[in-house]
């Protein structure tokens, strides 16, 4: 099995009602519990707009925290969801199906496997 990364950008969530955002919660409530039937869901999550955001840098040999990053808003991560499926296909199918339950994009990419990892399996 390979994971894979489903995100999406903040800034590609279209301005919807509060009901429509009610229903896409729904939707995606049912999608995660559909996820986890099959087996393929690792982790799914919204980050927190209003929680802390730092940096932390340990090139010097000790960690250095600092606030930020301030991104450019169109780099602003909005939501995860990480999928375990055999193969590419799989994982377009997942991302098509968040994408529909959201109403908005995702963009998809493969974790790089181990080589310890690629030479057990």
């Amino acid at each position: 099995m390979t994971e894979y990364l489903i995100a999406f950008n903040d800034e590609w969530v279209p301005d919807y009602t509060d009901d429509e955002f009610r229903q896409i919660w729904e939707a995606t409530m049912e999608l995660r519990a559909e996820m986890r039937a099959a087996g393929v869901l690792v982790f799914t999550g919204g980050l927190d707009d209003a929680g802390p955001v730092f940096s932390v840098d340990a090139s010097s040999g000790t960690p250095r925290f600092s606030n930020g990053p301030f991104v450019e808003s169109t780099e602003h991560l909005g939501g995860i969801a990480v999928v375990d499926v055999p193969d590419e296909a799989a994982a377009r199918y997942w991302a098509g199906r968040i994408a529909t339950a959201c109403a908005w994009p995702q963009e998809v990419h493969r974790f790089r496997v181990a080589p310890a990892a690629a030479d057990a399996g």
